[in-house]
Order: C-alpha cells, then structure tokens, then sequence
C-alpha cells in the first residue's frame, strides 16, 4: 500500500504543481502549501499515507518516515518537509507514548530504565549531531544511514531466523544500561545532523540487542518526543513548518498510531519483527540514493 501510495505521488498520477502554472487542472480543486497547488487527490493520498505511517510508527516502528518521503514527492522546500515531518512526529511520540503507558510497556521496571537512558543519550546524540551539521557532507552521511538502517534490517531477520546466541536481554543490568545509552547516542546524532532517527532506528536495534520488540516500540515512543521536539524547534525559528499540513497529515496519523497500537498486541511478535525487517531493507536504499 505505501508504495503504490508512493509510485502514485512520485510519477505525478497524483501531484503537485507551481502556484500560477498554465498547467494548472480545473478539474480538481488546489490548496496552496511551500508555494505549491496541491489537487484534491494529492490530498487524499497524503491522508492514506499518513494513517498507514501512524499505523506502523506504533506497530512496528518505521512509519513516519513514510510521510517525510510522501512530502519530498509533493513539495520542493527541503526545510518545509522536514519541519512539517517533524512537528507530526511529536504528537505521534505524545500519543503513542500515551497508549503504551496504558497497556503497562512503560510502567515496568525495565521499561521506565530503557525510556529515561533512551531519551537523554538521544537527545544528546542529536546534539553532537547538529554540531557537526557543517562538518560532514549530508550525501554521504545519507549514504551510510541507508546503508545503516539496511544492516539493521538484516540483522532483526538472522536474530528472530537463527537467534542471537547470547543470554537474555535485561536492561536493569549494567550491561543492558549500557548497550541502550549506546543505541540512544546513535539514533540522536542523525537524528541531528539530517533530521532523521527515532523508532525506525531504536525499535531495529534495540531488538537486534535481544530487547522484546513490543516495549521496544514504546520506549522509542517518548524518545522521538525528545528527537523531533529539538529538531522542529530548529525548523519553526526558519518558518519551515506548514500549520495546515500538520493538520492535515497528523489527524489521521494520529488516529493511525491508535490502531499500530492495537495491531502490536494482536499480532505475533515474530510477525511484527519480519515486518520490520522487511520495511527496513527497502528503505536502506531509499535513504542511501534518494
């Protein structure tokens, strides 16, 4: 569904075009967002989009990255996409946080330790990120993010395949602590410098460290809250951040994010973990050579 959804934006089936083109369709009403004359399907794909991305933000991780390439394909400000992205990533964190606080993930032991560690290496990770935003060429840390995410990928199908060969893993323990401020400080730094990260990079590697992958997707829940507040706060300073596509986009993100959650305790956690898998081997290279 995402990548009919997608091919559909990318080929301009469903499109966009500049505010005061000749080529502008009557036959569809346009809305203007970032200078550009969005038609009334175009809009109705992105609210697809959207619901399915909430859907797979709490089921699975990966999702809102799914509207962040919905809107490249519709929209030519960089700087509006991410900013707009991102300020639907905090409401979804916020929500899904919510839920996952309901069903009892972050109310454990284990899972208030891996929420608090998650969170504060994170936000310090996207720290060092943007500081070193100008020393390293966004190509190629693009490049090797794909490549990243990919690899996490295939590392989430051999460990539920072959299974990880070690013990069980504990956050509470020293070594657990350790291995999640590790995937906290490497979800942060791109999460910085390309405005990227959350749970399409904590929920991968968190279960490949042998964390069960439904608290895996909670904990990430409130770290994106961290991520995505710090990076939106960047973009709203530049006036890259369009209102009424947070609107658009989050309602039925939101509501997305309320049924992931429901499909991550009715569905088996091998199956979510090949879906994952899966997602995330596509996406490697999208990410890599988009």
């Amino acid at each position: 569904m995402y990548s009919v959804l997608l091919a559909s934006l990318s080929a301009g089936t469903i499109g966009s075009v500049p505010l005061g083109s000749p080529t502008v369709s009557v036959a569809l009403p346009a809305l203007a967002f970032g200078g550009v004359a969005l038609d009334t399907a175009t809009l109705l794909a992105l609210v697809v989009v959207a619901f399915l991305a909430g859907v797979g933000i709490t089921a699975i991780g990966p999702g809102g990255v799914f509207v962040t390439i919905a809107l490249s394909l519709v929209l030519v400000r960089p700087g509006l996409i991410a900013g707009t992205a991102g300020a639907t990533n905090i409401a979804t964190g916020i929500v899904g946080s919510a839920v996952y606080a309901h069903s009892g993930e972050l109310r454990t032991e284990q899972g208030k330790r891996m929420m608090i560690v998650l969170s504060i290496t994170g936000l310090i990770g996207a720290l060092v990120g943007a500081g070193v935003n100008a020393l390293v060429s966004a190509e190629l840390f693009e490049v090797l993010l794909g490549g990243f995410v990919a690899l996490a990928g295939v590392l989430t199908w051999y460990r539920e395949r072959y299974g990880s060969g070690g013990g069980g893993f504990d956050a509470r323990t020293r070594r657990g602590t350790v291995l999640v401020a590790a995937v906290g400080f490497a979800v942060g730094v791109p999460a910085g410098l390309l405005g990227v990260g959350g749970p399409v990079l904590a929920v991968p590697l968190l279960v490949a460290l042998g964390a069960p992958m439904v608290p895996a997707v909670a904990v990430a829940q409130v770290q994106s809250i961290f991520i995505a507040g710090f990076a939106t706060a960047g973009y709203l300073v530049r006036d890259a951040v369009s209102l009424w596509l947070i609107v658009l986009i989050g309602v039925p993100e939101l509501i997305g994010v309320v049924v992931g959650w429901q499909v991550a305790h009715r569905v088996s956690a091998r199956r979510l973990k090949l879906a994952l898998a899966v997602v995330l081997v596509t996406l490697g290279p999208y990410i890599a050579f988009q």
